[in-house]
């Protein structure tokens, strides 16, 4: 009796113990967060949908949008709702050189998703089959993909989908990239509600250790802040203020560039260097020479209209029907054409060596650039200035770096804003107005 009593209480015991312990012997495996689903790419970024749709909705009522209400907060967020959708978090971005891109969208009810993919299938055709016991929705005409789980949704647009969807299907808890551990902890545009990210290959190679841009808009123009890191200490520095060109009222190109060199010249293993001479050998600039001579300073303009006389041989009969050679002129309507840049003691010597290369070449007294017109050649202090016009253009002082580079009548707007030991800041702008009368970027 006191053996079975033993025995009753140690299997009593033993059973307490495996019930206490189990959670320690067989730890629950624990689903993984959204984040940790997030597939590596060359860019990959955040959107607060809901944010950037309030900061954008004040554009798209003062152009009187068709359509505006659709893309208002309220809407979309009615809409998210409506489809189980938790646009209230961050909506993840991934895209690639190659052109394909996904989004990772949080879930809060897995059961309304089918609601809207039945919508769908009556304005695209839709296929659906199984992958890994996961229903995959696929439309074929644009390489589109769309798969769902409890907890999130995946849409990928490409070529490349069976390894996203196993990245994202059979990530564990904690498989988070050390690219998005790296975006997720960075504190510069922490607070933006559209932020993109990039370690790209083709950035390190140029010395680039990150590249940031975040999203800012009003009424009238959109925009987007930059901010990229270095690996090394940068070898240019922003000067205080150089000769500009002086911008017109037909200008559509415009860079303005005012910056010391002396340390970059001094280091031609700099990959801001290196580029630059790999970007010269495709059209044989001897950019070693340019960069000895070269001051920082640089100033095109391009736009409207001159009118210029050009020489041209004819030949003519007399009156006795012998042919002869004139010498005759006529003026000629060129574009607007205009480059200014600093030198120091060596131009001159410069100026030949781009004359030996091809580069620039000689008509008498009137110059060509590559396939520019032809252009006069005036010295003023230490600037060489090629311009179309009989008179070199005014200049006045300026310490900006810029550019406005017009295509097709959108302007776009470049800033260069500062520049320290590791870090560039600058900012892109991009008026709305004609892009969205012409419904088109470019």
């Amino acid at each position: 009796m006191f053996k079975k009593f033993t025995l009753i209480f140690i299997l009593a015991l033993a059973l307490i113990a495996f019930l206490i312990l189990r959670p320690y012997i067989f730890p629950k495996q624990e689903m993984p967060l959204v984040q940790d689903r997030l597939p590596d790419a060359d860019f990959i970024g955040r959107a607060y949908v809901l944010d950037v749709a309030r900061e954008t909705s004040g554009m798209l009522y003062y152009h009187k949008i068709p359509f505006r209400d659709l893309f208002s907060q309220e809407f979309i967020l009615s809409q998210g709702k409506l489809y189980g959708l938790n646009l209230q978090n961050p909506v993840y971005l991934f895209a690639n050189e190659g052109g394909d891109w996904g989004a990772i969208v949080q879930v809060s009810d897995s059961s309304k998703i089918m609601e809207g993919i039945e919508r769908l299938r009556k304005f695209i055709e839709i296929s659906d089959s199984m992958y890994d016991e996961q229903r995959v929705y696929h439309y074929p005409k644009e390489k589109g993909y769309l798969t769902y789980s409890n907890n999130y949704m995946l849409l990928y647009k490409g070529e490349k989908f069976d390894s996203i969807f196993n990245r994202v299907t059979k990530a564990k808890r904690g498989d988070l990239t050390t690219t998005w551990k790296s975006f997720l902890r960075e504190r510069q545009f922490k607070d933006d509600k559209l932020v993109l990210f990039s370690n790209w290959n083709k950035l390190k190679e140029n010395g680039i250790e990150t590249a940031i841009f975040a999203h800012d808009s009003d009424s009238i123009s959109f925009s987007l802040k930059a901010y990229i890191r270095n690996k090394k200490p940068l070898n240019i520095s922003m000067k205080k203020e150089g000769l500009n060109l002086k911008n017109g009222e037909f200008t559509s190109k415009m860079v303005n560039l005012h910056l010391d060199v002396t340390k970059l010249r001094n280091d031609p293993e700099d990959p801001l260097y290196k580029l630059l001479v790999k970007l010269g050998k495709k059209v044989g600039f001897p950019t070693k020479d340019f960069m000895n001579t070269w001051e920082g300073d640089l100033s095109f303009r391009q736009g409207g209209y001159q009118i210029v006389k050009e020489t041209y041989i004819e030949s003519v009969l007399d009156d006795d029907f012998n042919v002869t050679e004139v010498e005759m002129e006529k003026k000629v309507k060129v574009p607007g054409f205009t480059v200014m840049f600093s030198v120091n003691k060596s131009g001159p010597q410069l100026i030949r060596r781009l004359l030996s290369k091809g580069i620039i070449t000689q008509n008498e007294d009137k110059y060509r650039v590559l396939f520019s017109p032809e252009l006069s050649l005036t010295k003023k202090e230490n600037y060489f200035i090629f311009h179309t016009g009989q008179y070199a253009p005014k200049t006045i002082n300026d310490g900006n770096n810029s550019a406005t580079w017009t295509q097709q009548g959108t302007k776009l707007e470049f800033s260069l804003d500062s520049i320290s030991k590791y870090e560039v800041f600058g900012s892109i702008y991009i008026p709305v107005d004609r892009i969205i009368r012409r419904n088109r970027f470019f």
